[in-house]
């Protein structure tokens, strides 16, 4: 099967017809011809014959974007089995088939009906076959074949990432690169000049340039200023075709600015300046303000100023302030019109951050000179001192000249200066001021002791202009005078132990004095010489000022006395020496022997025997408890009345026994046991109801009168005698108990009761070594010493 083409438009294809028409077979090797790729049939072998048909084309060409009213010719599909009949029918498949491309199935030609995009799809995969039309049998074997787009210019260049914005620094070499751009071309790039791109510049110039092939643009300028122009439009064009007549086109815009360097020092916009302030500016305020211009921007314009001469640089100072970039003027001392009425002062700005490529543009600082008027005003009074100190007595009379201020007009006119005190509202007054002389008085008797020192505020103003005042501070110390006797430290609790020994120190005292040092220290202690030598107590003065109290004898005995005052006397240094007299309480206390006071007062026989506070009140609920039982126990003996002959009705504690030999079963009767133990029974004679005895005894009271004479023994064998033959007795056997303790021990008592009256020598101290249980012991035997001592 041919597959002829005979659309030759471009010139390629003009000179593939010519090559294929004119040269024939004589040069088939020089183009690729096979038998279409021919599609085997299923178990066919494929076999080569040499071609005896025309050429056969693998590939048609269509042009894209085809506009006219007529389908546009494609090619032909030619088999040589087609004798012109009509038998052979061709039949086109593969993409685009029917829809796109449509083939005449008598003749073979193929036309395109629709408007193709090469961009969107470069070619097309068809296959063709031609069958016999009666048997729809294929006459050859199917045939493959490319149909591809014809590129044509229809695509401008366009630049996807614009607008651009770039920055450059300002005074940048000439051909400085700035930015590249590239513009694309969505063309065939293989085909012809469709897609060449070629990039001019249409606005921007003669700032920047930009190069032809690779998009690059530069600066084309030297030393462009940014303080002259900072912000530059550039219009970038691509166009295709490489720049040839009838290229689409397409451009951008690429947005420059200038960064800013420090290519210019600062500049005051004057050379001289005068600036006025008032001579009543305060110290450390700012007086004016002075500022020096730069054309740069940023760090490039920060700048710093300083004083760098005359006669005003020790008076002001300068400082930057680092936002608005402005010297600010302050003052460092007062200013005074009547002294200097003007200053001049030579200001300088300089850069602080400096670009050494560009130091030939000049040193990067300027300096102004600067006239400073001082103005005159209306100042008030002026203390001769900033503060005063006066002195004065205590006790002075009122009206005592204390001291005198001194206050001066500071202006020319040299007013009449008054002077007041100025009192706060609650202040008390004791000090006055004369208004013309400035003279302080006292107004109240003053006391060192209460007040040491006053503080008060003297206003002067000007008699012409009262509402211009000054205050100054004086100070008044107030001088002693010894007019306070010294006293007693403190209350003092003096204690001697009942062991003290002859010069023992028992305690030491001190004194204070409400006056200053000088009239107070040093005291004096001693012992009022009128009255008679103490014998227990003396006074040692320690010379400073402090004085011991010591003992003159040998052990106290708080049971004759446990209370001993020492009157002292006690005198300062002062001029003329004032004296005081104050009495000391000493008390008597037991101590041990290392001086621990134990006991003092009447709480040491509480604590004689031994006992804790706590025994103590457990002996004392012991004896309520007793006391509360005995009156009980009493009460109800007396609310029990008991009758004088028992009746059988009556219920009592009976002993009832059955075995003994008495009156047998009939003897129901017992004998009251309370008659051998109750003292008052015993006094009276108890006589059985069933027996009456026929012999009378002695009473019981007349053998009681006796006991204290006799002895107890005998005591005891009188009662068994009576008890054997007194018929009223119980005839069964009764038990009675007697204490005896036996005669008195031939040793003696041990008892120390009555030792304190037998006179002895014998020294007791060694009890005191025994330990604490023979504590108590030696503090007896030390009284007792003492008291014969004494």
């Amino acid at each position: 099967m041919k597959i002829t083409s005979t659309s030759c438009i471009c010139p390629v294809l003009v000179c593939l017809c010519f090559v294929q028409r004119c040269y024939g077979t004589a040069h088939h090797s020089s183009i690729k011809v096979t038998r279409n790729q021919t599609k085997h049939i299923e178990g066919e072998t494929e076999v080569h014959h040499r071609p005896k048909r025309g050429w056969v084309w693998n590939q048609f060409f269509v042009l894209e974007e085809h506009m006219g009213p007529d389908p546009q010719y494609v090619g032909k599909l030619h088999s040589n089995s087609d004798k012109g009949d009509g038998s052979v029918k061709y039949i086109l498949t593969g993409e685009g088939a029917g829809t796109i491309f449509i083939i005449d199935d008598t003749t073979g030609d193929i036309h395109s009906t629709k408007s193709l995009d090469r961009e969107q799809k470069t070619h097309y995969v068809l296959h063709a076959q031609a069958i016999d039309r009666r048997t729809n049998k294929p006459l050859e074997p199917e045939s493959e074949f490319i149909i591809k787009v014809q590129d044509i210019n229809d695509n401008a260049p366009k630049f996807t990432d614009g607008p651009y914005i770039v920055t450059v620094p300002e005074m940048s070499d000439m051909g400085t690169s700035v930015l590249q751009v590239t513009a694309t071309d969505a063309d065939d790039p293989t085909y012809g000049n469709s897609a060449r791109v070629v990039y001019s510049i249409l606005q921007g110039q003669p700032y920047f340039s930009v190069d032809p092939k690779t998009g690059v643009i530069r600066t084309a300028l030297h030393n462009m200023d940014r303080e002259a122009r900072e912000h530059y439009s550039v219009v970038i064009q691509a166009k295709d075709m490489a720049g040839q007549v009838g290229g689409l086109s397409g451009s951008t815009t690429v947005n420059i600015t200038l960064t800013d360097v420090n290519d210019n020092p600062p500049r005051f916009p004057q050379k001289h300046y005068q600036l006025y302030v008032p001579e009543s500016a305060q110290v450390g305020s700012a007086v004016g303000k002075i500022k020096a211009n730069d054309a740069d921007t940023g760090s490039n314009a920060d700048m710093t100023y300083s004083i760098i001469n005359g006669d005003g640089i020790g008076i002001f100072s300068i400082s930057t302030d680092k936002e608005t970039r402005e010297g600010i003027l302050s003052l460092k001392k007062p200013l005074n019109y009547e002294k200097k009425k003007s200053y001049t002062l030579n200001i300088e700005g300089a850069n602080t951050h400096l670009d050494f490529r560009f130091s030939h543009l000049g040193p990067f600082k300027d300096a102004t000179m600067l006239k400073i008027i001082v103005g005159d005003v209306d100042e008030p009074p002026l203390f001769s001192m900033p503060s005063y100190i006066m002195e004065v007595y205590e006790n002075a009379k009122i009206g005592t000249v204390v001291g005198t201020v001194l206050a001066q007009d500071p202006d020319s006119a040299n007013s009449i200066v008054r002077y007041f005190i100025d009192y706060n509202v609650e202040d008390d007054r004791f000090f006055n001021i004369d208004a013309n002389t400035g003279t302080i008085k006292t107004t109240q008797v003053l006391d060192r002791e209460e007040t040491p020192w006053y503080n008060i505020t003297v206003a002067a103003s000007e008699n012409d202009n009262p509402g211009l005042l000054s205050h100054v501070t004086v100070g008044i110390r107030v001088l002693d005078v010894n007019d306070n006797p010294p006293e007693l430290a403190r209350e003092y609790d003096i204690v001697v132990c009942e062991n003290s020994k002859p010069g023992q120190v028992i305690h030491t005292i001190s004194a204070i004095d409400k006056d200053d040092f000088a009239n107070g220290p040093r005291f004096n202690f001693f012992l009022d010489e009128h009255l008679s030598i103490n014998p227990n107590f003396t006074l040692k003065d320690n010379e400073d000022n402090t004085a011991s109290i010591l003992t003159r004898r040998r052990r106290f005995s708080r049971t004759i006395q446990d209370v001993y005052y020492l009157p002292i006397m006690i005198s300062d240094g002062g001029i003329p020496s004032l004296t005081s007299s104050s009495t000391l309480t000493i008390r008597v206390c037991a101590c041990d022997r290392d001086g621990r006071v134990r006991t003092c007062h009447a709480e040491a026989f509480l604590s004689s025997a031994g006992l804790s506070t706590g025994a103590l009140i457990a002996i004392l609920l012991c004896v309520v408890i007793l006391l509360a039982i005995v009156v009980l126990f009493i009460t109800l003996r007396r609310s029990k009345k008991e009758p004088l002959i028992i009746s059988e009705e009556d219920v009592r504690e009976n002993v009832v026994t059955y075995d003994d030999e008495g009156g047998g079963e009939e003897d129901t009767e017992a004998f009251d046991i309370t008659a051998l133990r109750n003292p008052s029974a015993a006094e009276e004679l108890k006589y059985r109801r069933d027996i009456r005895p026929e012999v009378k005894l002695t009473p019981r009271h007349q053998t009681l009168s006796t006991l204290d004479s006799i002895d107890v023994q005998e005591f005891l064998k009188q009662r068994l005698a009576e008890a054997d033959l007194d018929p009223s007795v119980p005839p069964y056997d009764s038990l009675q108990t007697y204490a005896y303790e036996g005669q008195r021990s031939e040793a003696g008592s041990i008892s120390s009761l009555d030792s304190a009256t037998t006179q002895s020598d014998q020294d007791y101290h060694y009890l005191g070594d025994w330990g604490p249980e023979f504590k108590k012991l030696a503090e007896l035997y030390g009284e007792i010493e003492s008291e014969r001592t004494t």
